[in-house]
Order: structure tokens, then sequence, then C-alpha cells
């Protein structure tokens, strides 16, 4: 069954849920028609017990009518009934038994009775008794059942054939509804098909179909999209990438070359070493920051996130960056307070991204504020400093990997332009976001968490 077409199985349940609804139809139907023509049975007997008893009140003797038997036959009409009169004492006076049923004994006295028979053939008979001139008679009328079994049976066969027939035609129609209604389906199975990687500017059209079929169809043009921007985004990054570790690779071997082209001193071999353990730890850099955005992005790192106070992780960073500022003539000044629930060393990270940059781009001997604050349902942890404003084109793109507002800074940065991208993971993986915006006086980076239970 589950290898079947979808369109087959709909036809399978459509001929299913049609052969038990005719067949309760059916079988209500049989027993409606069993029951009146049973009834109907029991009025005849009834009907002829009481013509027969009108009969014998209006002779003088029963023994006039036992000379008659025709009279009896006639009026019977036909070889299934049956009818018998006998005497108190159990002596079959009147009998018309054309079948050789067994005769019956005398009733006792009281209402009709109606019995089933089975022996040798089914039938149904009525007992009476009445009283005739001083004399206590049994009347029994009866008529075997074979004609009504047969009715019976063929009307059961024509039932069944009309159930087995419907179901075979439901099952038809379900089948070439399902596959016409289907067909959509089918399009945009054969159309998804054709997309591969070098395609994915591909869409499926939203035809005229029925609403969950569009709404199908707009899904899955919403996965495209998301698939297209995502392989952009891995072919820029790659790209980046590429370029990223390609200047210090250029510079390491450039440098080392140059050295190797005639003898040097022991002060010039130290000199080019250091030179190439600066380019050796900017690729370590860029390469442990992009395994902790993979690892992120993969979910592999799950922040163990506890309540903590912001002010001391604020202070401990003030000191870090202390010397940095001082050469920058930039003060730094904390303004939090209150507790997050995050992870204390992720939270950390992300801000000491944000001081860095505010270090590094703000304005000299100017200032740098961490401030917190909290509203209805999240907490804003926001990094200001005092300098020049972003251009509008950079700041939607500021959270991109390997994305520099100066290309002239390229060199000095620390993280390899992927600082705020580790921040804008850190906030999604804390199902925060962050944002960067010009303020009167400078730049305010904001990170926003959302309020968790301590």
């Amino acid at each position: 069954m589950r290898n079947l077409p979808l369109s087959q199985r709909l036809a399978l349940m459509f001929a299913a849920i049609c052969l038990l609804t005719l067949s309760s139809i059916g079988f209500f139907l049989y027993s409606s028609l069993a029951k009146e023509l049973a009834w109907r049975d029991d009025q005849t007997l009834l009907g002829r017990l009481e013509r027969m008893e009108a009969l014998l009140n209006s002779t003088e003797s029963v023994s006039e009518l036992q000379d008659q038997p025709q009279l009896y036959a006639n009026m019977l009409g036909n070889t299934d009934n049956v009818l018998w009169v006998i005497s108190q004492q159990g002596n079959t006076l009147i009998e018309i038994n054309p079948p050789g049923l067994p005769v019956p004994s005398p009733a006792q006295p009281g209402l009709v009775r109606f019995y089933t028979g089975e022996t040798p053939l089914r039938y149904r008979a009525a007992t009476a008794t009445i009283r005739i001139a001083d004399q206590e008679l049994t009347l029994v009328a009866g008529r075997t059942l074979s004609e009504r079994d047969r009715m019976l049976a063929s009307y059961q066969w024509t039932l069944c054939w009309a159930i087995a027939l419907g179901t075979a035609i439901v099952a038809l129609l379900g089948w070439l509804i399902s596959y016409r209604a289907l067909g959509p389906v089918k399009q945009m199975s054969d159309t998804i098909a054709r997309i591969r990687s070098n395609t994915l500017n591909m869409r499926l059209q939203v035809a005229d179909h029925a609403p969950e079929i569009r709404q199908l169809q707009a899904r899955l043009n919403a996965m495209i999209d998301r698939l297209e921007s995502g392989f952009d985004q891995l072919a820029r990054f790659s790209e980046d990438l590429a370029h990223e570790m390609r200047t210090p690779l250029n510079n390491l071997i450039g440098h080392t070359q140059q050295c190797l082209s005639k003898p040097r001193s022991n002060e010039e071999y130290q000199a080019l070493l250091l030179s190439n353990l600066e380019e050796h730890e900017r690729l370590a850099r860029v390469i442990n920051s992009m395994l902790f955005l993979a690892r992120t992005e993969q979910s592999e790192i799950t922040p163990d996130q506890q309540a903590f106070a912001i002010q001391p992780v604020v202070d401990q960073l003030i000191g870090y960056f202390s010397g940095v500022a001082e050469e920058a003539s930039t003060t730094l000044t904390n303004k939090t307070e209150g507790t997050l629930v995050a992870s204390s060393e992720l939270v950390q990270r992300a801000l000491a991204n944000l001081l860095d940059n505010a270090l590094r781009y703000g304005e000299s001997g100017g200032s740098v504020e961490i401030r917190s604050h909290k509203e209805d349902s999240s907490i804003h942890l926001t990094v200001f400093n005092t300098g020049d404003p972003v251009a509008d084109d950079d700041l939607p793109r500021l959270f991109h990997r390997f994305y520099r507002c100066d290309p002239a800074r390229q060199t000095m940065a620390e993280s390899g332009g992927l600082g705020l991208a580790i921040v804008y993971a850190i906030m999604k993986h804390h199902g925060g976001h962050a944002t960067v915006r010009n303020v009167h006086g400078g730049v305010e980076a904001e990170l926003i968490f959302p309020v968790l239970p301590q």
C-alpha cells in the first residue's frame, strides 16, 4: 500500500469507503425486505385461519367439510400451502398437505401462535384453537418458505453484484479524479526535478489551482528562495575565504622567496620569521573564527545559559581593552546593570568584538560606553562609540562575513572581517539579534536578548 502511487491509494480508500457504505445499505435493505415478507406471510396465515373459522362456523358439522377437500385446495391456491383441522383428541379431521409436512400436535387454547419449522422444508405456520358446536378444534395454516427464500437469495445476489459494481465504479472514478487533482503536484514534481544548483532561479508557476496547491507552491518557492540565497552566500563566502587566505599566503611566499634570493644575516632571518609568525597567527585567527561560525550554525555549541550579573563581565572586558584604549586616548565607561540569562562566555565574546570595533573605528580621543536596559520582553546591551557615522549602504551588510567598510583597513583587522559575523551568529544562537545604527555623535551597536526565566 505504501509503495502505491497516491492516486491509486486514494482510489483504494474511496473503494473501501464505498464498499462499507453500500454494504451497510444493502444489509439494511435486505433485512427490511426479509422482515416485510415475514410480516406479510404471517398476515396471510392469520387471514386463512380467520376464513377457515368462518367457514366452519357456517356449516352444521365438520364432517360436511371433510367431503370437500378440493374446496380447501382451491382456497389455498398452490402446493406450498398447508391446512389442518385437528380435533381435541389429536385426530386429523381435515388435511391439505402437498409438501408433506409433519402433522402438528393440537395447540393449547389461547391466542394465535406462529412458529417456524425446518423439516422436511423450512415452513411457517400459525395455529389457533376454536370451538365449533361444542367441539374444540385446532386450526393450523402454514406455507413453505422455499419461494420466499429463493426470492431473498436472488435479491441478495442482486445486492452483492450492485455493491461490487458500485465499488468498482467508485474506485475507477476515484482514481480518475485523484489522478486529475494531483496533476499540479506532478507538474511541480517535474519542475523541481529540473532544478539544479545552477538553475536555482527557476520557480514553480502558481496557476489557478486549489488553495492547498497554491500554498504548497508558495512554500516551495520560498524554500527555493532560501536555497538560492544560501548558495549565493556560500559562493560569496568561498570567494571571500579564498581571498582572505590568499593574502597572507602570498605574503609568506613573497617574503620567503625574497629572503632566500641571497644570503641573509641572522637578524634578517629573525625578522622574516617574526613577519611569517604574524601571518600565521592571522591565518589561525581566520580559521578559528570560521570554525566557530560553522559550529555555531550547526548547533554544535550548546549555550550554557545561566543567570549572571552583566556589570562584572563588562568590567573584565574593560580591563582587557584598557591598554588599547589608552593608546587611542579613548575613555571606556561601564553603565550596565542587572542580570542576563545567557552564556556568559559567548556574551563576553560578542561584547569583545563590539568593543574591538568601537576602539578600532571610533574617534581618537573619544569615548566608548557600554550600557544596558530592560524592556518588556528583551534585555538590550549597547556599545556606543563617538566618531564618524557608518555609510547607510554599509549598515545592512556589516554582519556579513568578510565585509569591511574600509578596505584600506583590511590589514589592521584582527578577526579578518568576521568579528560582527560572529556577533550575529552568537545572537542568533541565543534567539536574539544584533543591530548597528548611527546615532547623534557616533555609532551604536546593540545586542537584544529575549528575556528567559532565571
